[in-house]
């Protein structure tokens, strides 16, 4: 029987030295046995999960020399879940075929071992004497658990050091300190006094930001990129908004951001930055499979630090329809320059170029864009963008053939709040488009409009089961329908939209065997994921689509919806994808439509 504590440090380096040189056979521990006297459940549970010999069992572990290792160990990792949950007067066995295992001799270690059984006698909770934790910063917000009277649990202890002390920080006080402590267990009343004083120290301003390593990023970029908020009052997220600015660009493997261990004579705070640079170069390709869309292909190139600036300049290009049974071939090529913190730390300048030539069931279109703009980063979740660009496009549907040429006004805002960009589990993500166009030759003049929206939510415990609901929404106004190139029109039908639908066989009839795009689109679509192991799951899902001939929903339009059953296998790169689906409504199609591909449908 030991009291709480930890073995001696003698008899651990005599463990180690004894288990590295004896070599006994290998014989499976049979048995584990784990008793927690009292009726505390819930500590019951938690000694048990946290149980190295149990652990040990659990991975099938046959060394006896592993398995003594982890019942010595035993009694202290017990001790701190003792702690945890409020219990100081405790007690631990633990035998081994009826041996104590802490008056096991180290270099006489049993060739086999059968049973292992473990007794832990908690003793009485202890509730909180004093709690007492001075001085606060103002607004601090300790743990509710830590107060006189409740129960004295030795995370809550930790928690409202680390909630005093990051307080401190928070309000500009950076080398704030825990400086003495007194926790003191009273065992004839089962109480803990706990009572924990801070130095907050002077309040500190940012001094400057000194590069230690080499970059080929030039350090002036580097120092633009930071933003590094010199002269202003410390605050620890001021230096994670940092950091975030220069991984963003992606530039860097590596970034570290390290105070220095004293002030200035001014109360002013160096920090030291360490980078590590990320492979400038960078490729990748993808691939798509639909039973009625076809084979998509498609790669790009990508240089991380350009001009020498962080500047990320990508090549990339896609062609789809490959044996496609509705339209032909696409293809698009596009090229696209940005410029971190070009007109402050969270604006990025970009650039771009596109080509493409569409060969899709209603219309062929051939067209170029160009454009500027503007990304800002307003928060972790919270980006916008705005541009001006030039579209030309080349086409024939059934208005016959005709140019348009347009100068491009695009708005966009994004709200991503996903856990997950490829297989989310909870969170939100909203991207809401804006585009004004001005024709620049004898068309007419408009704007389109474009909305997704997406939720997750886990139900029950863990992410074994997941609802995921998708909105689309969109809407192009103009005079006559005729001054709208056919590619900002909507659709309905596909994988991006509804599956089990041919893609984009839902439209705007035109005569007998026409067909174009409405003004307006709704698509909605939900899933219920199931995981039924680490690496598979299961998924249910249902899309519902509707195109109407005017803006904003105002007039009549058709609807179509499909249905269908999916497989995900989880890879590094995202879950690979298998839908397959059928319509259920409309009739715009039929048969089975089968998708394959890398990421969760939305």
């Amino acid at each position: 029987m030991r009291k709480l504590g930890f073995a001696p440090v003698w008899r651990r380096i005599c463990v180690s030295a004894a288990l590295a040189l004896l070599g006994q056979s290998a014989l499976a521990l049979e048995d584990v046995q784990i008793t927690v006297l009292g009726t505390d459940k819930d500590l019951e549970s938690a000694i048990t999960s946290a149980s190295l010999v149990q652990t040990a069992k659990n991975d099938g572990e046959t060394d006896p020399r592993d398995v003594i290792a982890a019942a010595l160990a035993e009694y202290g990792r017990l001790t701190e879940v003792l702690y945890a949950n409020g219990y100081y007067g405790g007690v631990v066995r633990v035998s081994v075929d009826g041996r104590e295992a802490g008056l096991i001799p180290v270099f006489n270690l049993p060739s086999r071992i059968n049973t292992i059984a473990i007794t832990v006698d908690p003793g009485a909770p202890f509730t909180f004497g004093t709690a007492r934790v001075a001085p606060l910063a103002p607004d601090t917000d300790l743990p509710e658990g830590f107060r006189t009277g409740a129960r004295a649990e030795s995370t809550q202890i930790q928690a409202a050091a680390d909630a005093a002390h990051l307080a401190w920080r928070q309000a500009g006080h950076a080398k704030a300190d825990l400086t003495n402590q007194s926790i003191t267990a009273n065992h004839n009343r089962h109480t803990l006094s706990a009572d924990l004083q801070f130095a907050p120290g002077p309040k500190v301003r940012f001094g400057r930001m000194t590069q230690t390593t080499d970059s080929t990023v030039r350090a002036d970029r580097v120092a633009r990129i930071a933003g590094f908020p010199t002269g202003e009052t410390y605050s620890p997220e001021a230096l994670d908004k940092v950091a975030n600015r220069l991984r963003r660009t992606g530039a860097f493997s590596s970034v570290a951001l390290t105070e220095a261990e004293v002030l200035n004579p001014d109360d002013t705070l160096d920090v030291g930055l360490a980078l590590a640079d990320e492979k400038p170069r960078r490729f990748g390709v993808g691939a798509e499979l639909s039973s009625l869309e076809g084979i998509g292909l498609s790669a790009f190139w990508m240089h991380r630090n350009f001009l020498g600036g962080a500047e990320r300049f990508r090549v990339e290009g896609e062609i789809t329809g490959i044996a496609g049974q509705h339209g032909g071939v696409d293809y698009r090529l596009g090229t696209r320059l940005e410029q971190p913190a070009t007109f402050g730390p969270d604006t990025t300048a970009f650039g771009f170029a596109n080509a493409a030539y569409e060969d899709e069931p209603a219309y062929i279109s051939r067209s170029v864009d160009m454009g500027l703009g503007m990304t800002r980063i307003f928060s972790d979740t919270l980006s916008g963008e705005i541009g001006v660009g030039l579209h030309y496009s080349d086409t024939t549907d059934v208005f016959g053939d005709r140019e348009f040429f347009h100068l491009t006004l695009p708005i966009g805002l994004t709200w991503d709040r996903r856990n997950d960009m490829l297989d989310a589990t909870s969170g939100s993500f909203i991207r809401a488009e804006l585009t004004p166009y001005l024709s620049l030759n004898d068309g007419g003049s408009g704007a389109r409009a474009f909305v997704d929206a997406r939720a997750y939510r886990e139900l029950g415990a863990g992410d074994r089961f997941v609802l995921a609901g998708r909105v689309q929404a969109g809407s192009v106004y103009s005079d006559s329908v005729q001054d709208i190139p056919p590619e900002y029109l909507f659709f309905s039908g596909g994988g991006n939209s509804v599956r089990g639908q041919p893609y984009q066989s839902l439209g705007i009839p035109v005569g007998s065997d026409g067909l174009r795009g409405g003004r307006s689109y709704l698509a909605v679509s939900t899933e219920l994921r199931a995981n039924i192991s680490d690496t598979i799951g299961v998924v249910a899902f249902a899309d519902a689509g509707h195109i109407s001939d005017d803006s904003l929903f105002a007039g009549d339009g058709n609807w179509h919806a499909g249905a269908g059953l999916g497989l995900r296998y989880k890879t590094p790169i995202g879950p690979l994808r298998l839908d397959v689906a059928g319509p259920v409504s409309g009739d715009t199609g039929d048969g089975v439509q089968i998708y394959l591909g890398i990421g969760q449908a939305f």
